[in-house]
């Protein structure tokens, strides 16, 4: 997979969650991922892009303390666990880091339409892209914890 597809990905996550929960992320490695490995975290949210000359899904996953925190720095709320609050957070979190890669993408001539994200949780979760390209899994590292995004282009 080539840098011009995962690098919006990663810009963006790391604008949104300095621009809505002032939180900072310090990107790792990326590295490839295999088809029968879990979810590193304990809530992902995952969406899927369908465009004219490839298709793909991006999902981002959060160990639930980084989660938490996050719902405190957006909303001045932290519940004691991931809830129904905390999956649409997430969700919203999916969908404002895609649609701001989907930006920078379309800049490059890349045209995607987005599907609705959906939020799986609980621990040892999986996540099931819809394209049979490699996965890229990208950790990033904080005070509250990790968070990952995956991102699979045919």
């Amino acid at each position: 997979m080539r840098a011009e597809f995962v690098n919006p990905f990663l810009t963006s996550l790391l604008n949104v969650l300095e621009t809505m929960a002032n939180l900072s992320l310090t990107p790792k490695k990326p590295r490839l991922k295999t088809k029968s490995e879990v979810a590193k975290g304990d809530i992902s949210g995952l969406i899927g892009l369908v465009g004219p000359k490839t298709k793909g899904s991006f999902s981002v996953t959060f160990e639930e303390e980084l989660a938490l925190e996050i719902m405190n720095r957006m909303l001045g709320e932290k519940p004691k666990s991931i809830d129904a609050d905390v999956t649409d957070m997430v969700g919203e979190i999916t969908n404002m880091v895609t649609g701001g890669a989907k930006r920078i993408l379309a800049e490059k001539g890349f045209d995607f339409d987005m599907a609705s994200p959906i939020v799986v949780s609980g621990a040892q979760h999986s996540i099931t892209h819809k394209s049979d390209g490699q996965i890229i899994i990208m950790p990033f590292e904080s005070e509250f914890g990790r968070a990952y995004i995956e991102i699979c282009f045919d």
